[in-house]
């Protein structure tokens, strides 16, 4: 196990759990939020015509998530994209565990703050069902990928998936984690 997933992960069973407990006066242990999962998804139109891009975002994909990622295919054909049934269109990762805490950490210590007049993600982008999700502009925000290698500038969307019942213990659950939201 790494340093940092033992960290992140201690910190929540130790100290994140506590304070969720007597903040929302849970009377069960198991009512307690947790994250379950990240997803990670890019999404590449372009990908379509030309198949050496969808590997590349495949590859940088895999290097930020350290996982192997997954090739997304149309579903449908759409004439006036020139898309058809089968042609690659992004990439996506799921991430559980060690994993899912270790790419928490580094998006939190490490690639939000390198947002140029980052002031913060904004504490509204729930879904309703304690689900956050947020998009990032660009790959090259990421320490494992350089600049070089970048053969176009792709945004991600990043979803955190967690096991609270409402947007306000989602949202007290990453802010104890350490996720960084704006402040009004």
């Amino acid at each position: 196990m790494s340093k940092s997933t033992g960290n992140l992960k201690d910190r929540y069973v130790n100290e994140v759990r506590a304070k969720l407990k007597e903040e929302f006066s849970y009377k069960n242990e198991m009512q307690i939020p947790k994250m379950s999962k990240i997803v990670l998804n890019m999404g590449v139109g372009e990908a379509s015509h030309n198949s050496k891009l969808a590997e590349s975002i495949v590859n940088q994909l895999t290097k930020i998530a350290g996982q192997k990622a997954l090739s997304t295919k149309a579903k449908k054909s759409i004439a006036s994209y020139k898309l058809r049934e089968g042609m690659p269109v992004g990439a996506m990762v799921t991430l559980r565990g060690e994993r899912m805490y270790d790419f928490f950490q580094k998006l939190v210590c490490v690639v939000l703050p390198r947002i140029r007049d980052f002031r913060g993600v904004s504490p509204k982008s729930f879904d309703g069902r304690g689900n956050y999700t947020f998009g990032l502009k660009e790959q090259s925000l990421f320490p494992e990928i350089h600049y070089d290698e970048i053969d176009i500038v792709k945004g991600m969307n990043v979803s955190i998936i967690t096991t609270a019942h409402s947007d306000d213990e989602a949202r007290s659950l990453l802010r104890h984690l350490g996720m960084p939201f704006k402040t009004k």
